[in-house]
């Protein structure tokens, strides 16, 4: 519990500091354009050509929203772990880290936090919300109970992706830039229709990253598109066990890290 609470103190001070600039407000909505604009290409293609056999276009962007929302959650709250290679690892930031008596991981991951980050989760959920309603998806319990459990399964994925990054990142220090592999594309992956996904990109993202276990399975048990329930309710132990290994990848790293020196 101190842990939680030395995490969303050092959370709080960064968002107190980032409000002092004037224009704070002008980057959240730079990024919430950034967000909103994104998947215009998929709109525009399904306006011009139609649905895609069952597949119309909130059947797309909802499983996309779900991973956008995943993804900016992770991005938020886990930020100083994907800045860890760049403002840790390099300029032997890490080595003050190891000389306070607190979680590594607490600290790593409450270093840096951007407000306007926050964009994307907000605008992912307005999607979503978009999305169920067009399709006349009741607010059920068990609907409203699978799409957290997706995202709470996508946050701790993304959050996975990131740590692990980190603990690489020790040993190779610069040579991180495949885990785009990983973030950012892996959540526009989800644009293509499960049924028309290349297979390899099919068991990438579902036995590798967990990334169409946490979006398109919860997505087509609420929606009714054949899956059932118990892969729906993957997506939460499909994040956790990602995590663990995430984990174990990072105090592999950190076991074996070196200072940097003065």
């Amino acid at each position: 519990m101190s842990e939680v609470k030395v995490y969303f103190r050092h959370l709080k001070l960064h968002l107190l500091s980032g409000l002092e600039y004037k224009g704070w407000w002008l980057m959240i909505l730079q990024v919430m354009l950034t967000c909103v604009l994104d998947p215009l290409g998929t709109v525009l293609m399904f306006m011009r050509f139609g649905s895609i056999g069952p597949w119309s276009v909130e059947r797309i962007l909802l499983i996309y929203a779900i991973a956008v929302t995943s993804f900016g959650l992770a991005e938020s709250l886990c930020r100083g772990f994907d800045y860890f290679p760049y403002n840790m690892i390099r300029d032997g930031g890490f080595d003050r880290l190891l000389l306070r008596p607190r979680s590594l991981i607490t600290q790593t991951a409450a270093s840096f936090f951007h407000i306007h980050r926050l964009s994307r989760p907000f605008a992912g959920i307005i999607v979503m919300l978009w999305c169920l309603t067009r399709q006349g998806i009741p607010a059920t319990p068990q609907n409203v109970a699978l799409i957290i459990l997706a995202l709470a399964g996508g946050f701790l994925t993304y959050s996975g992706v990131f740590i692990m990054t980190s603990g690489i990142s020790i040993f190779t220090v610069k040579a991180i830039d495949w885990i785009i592999v990983f973030t950012n594309a892996s959540y526009q992956v989800t644009r293509i229709p499960h049924e028309y996904m290349p297979a390899i990109l099919k068991h990438l993202f579902t036995f590798l990253m967990p990334m169409l276990i946490v979006s398109y399975y919860p997505a087509s048990v609420v929606c009714g598109w054949g899956e059932p329930l118990w892969k729906g309710l993957l997506a939460l132990p499909a994040g956790c066990v990602f995590l663990a290994a995430a984990v174990l990848v990072w105090r592999h790293g950190v076991r074996h890290y070196q200072s940097t020196g003065s």
